[in-house]
């Protein structure tokens, strides 16, 4: 092998991210919207139309906030996805909080990162910091690096989280799957929107956690280290409808009827994932525009089949931060002379009784516009 940089860090490329929300900016005012299955944004049109044909969805073109580029976006249907988790650590965390300038804090739960101090929010809050409202204390930020196995290309794709129980969970499946490979496997997984509920207050909300599981063999096996190669673990892809599929060609290496094979495909899934197998092998757009159709037919048939979901308050990992959006509150009271404490009282008088802690960024939105006009 020739020479390398001793010193230079060697990382994969990013490919993308993996969202749970996003905001809506379309509109004269912004505000979040809520989804319950995976949302995949990129850099690259090619990674998005791959992830429509597989999870469903429509790429659309994205403007993210602030000052970055344009991207583009699918909302996908699938609430799980397959990935790999690459070798190494793939797994940051800190305790974090953000203002329109950039990262203000960033916490190790013990020091301060950025200023080199003990952690703040224990400083100024006490033991109980965490029950502070949301903005005026740090949020536990996760991000997990994966490699999605049926999307083009070798990289990874950043999956960030805000939520403690997410956080928390991921952080100790990453540690025992790490204990067990010595962070040396490519370990294949899938990553899950699951909804839970919680009851404080003698109120239940309702709210989804990023759940990353094991695939393609048992706890006994993980914790022993012994990973199955990739390319033996079944996809959820194509599913069980692979074998059947494969054995409908009925002489080898003659042309593959797709069409046939797409429309007798037991699932959507496994109808789109022909279109790709199509597209490789050099069909026409026309041709590949008929695979493209039988697989959305049978994915509307899926959809409206199956009962339709509660709908759940999800943990929105948002563009927009709220921590940005609660600062500029401060600064609007601030006019009026009011107190941290008095802003929170105000802001729950306007908002039915809702905290700010507890405040979505839309509602956080909506209490800065009635300041701002009641100026």
């Amino acid at each position: 092998m020739a020479g390398r940089i001793i010193t230079m860090q060697r990382q994969a490329r990013e490919l993308g991210r993996l969202r749970t929300g996003w905001t809506d900016t379309s509109g004269p005012k912004s505000y979040p919207v809520k989804s319950e299955t995976w949302i995949v944004t990129s850099h690259a049109i090619h990674y998005l139309e791959a992830a429509a044909v597989l999870w469903g969805g429509k790429v659309e073109k994205w403007q993210p906030l602030g000052n970055q580029p344009q991207q583009y976006r699918v909302i996908t249907e699938a609430k799980s996805i397959d990935a790999i988790l690459p070798p190494g650590d793939p797994l940051s965390q800190a305790n974090e909080m953000w203002s329109k300038s950039g990262c203000a804090r960033r916490c190790d739960g013990v020091t301060e990162l950025l200023s080199d101090r003990p952690c703040l929010c224990l400083a100024q809050h006490g033991d109980t910091w965490f029950e502070q409202g949301k903005g005026t204390v740090c949020a536990p930020t996760t991000r997990l690096n994966v490699m999605l196995p049926d999307l083009p290309d070798l990289g990874v794709w950043r999956m960030e989280t805000h939520g403690y129980y997410a956080a928390n969970e991921i952080a100790g499946q990453v540690d025992m799957l790490l204990s067990a490979t010595g962070g040396r496997s490519l370990v294949p997984v899938s990553l899950r929107i699951e909804p839970r509920k919680r009851v404080t207050g003698g109120k239940t909300k309702h709210f989804p956690v990023v759940v990353l599981e094991v695939r393609g063999m048992t706890a006994r096996q993980a914790l022993a280290g012994q990973v199955p190669r990739i390319d033996a673990v079944a996809s959820t892809v194509q599913g069980p409808a692979r074998p059947a599929i494969e054995a409908a060609v009925s002489v080898a290496g003659a042309p593959r009827d797709f069409l046939s094979l797409a429309k007798a495909a037991p699932n959507a899934d496994a109808a789109l994932a022909l279109y790709w197998e199509a597209k490789a092998s050099g069909a026409s757009e026309g041709y590949l525009a008929q695979l493209k159709e039988i697989g959305a037919a049978k994915r509307a048939a899926e959809a409206s089949a199956g009962e339709a979901d509660d709908v759940i308050e999800p943990e929105i990992v948002n563009d927009e931060d709220p921590t940005e959006v609660w600062f500029q509150i401060i600064a609007a009271a601030g006019a009026r002379s009011w107190t941290t404490d008095q802003t929170e009282r105000e802001f729950a008088k306007f908002s039915g009784g809702t905290m700010p802690g507890s405040a979505e960024t839309f509602e956080l939105r909506r209490f800065l516009a009635h300041l701002k006009s009641a100026a």
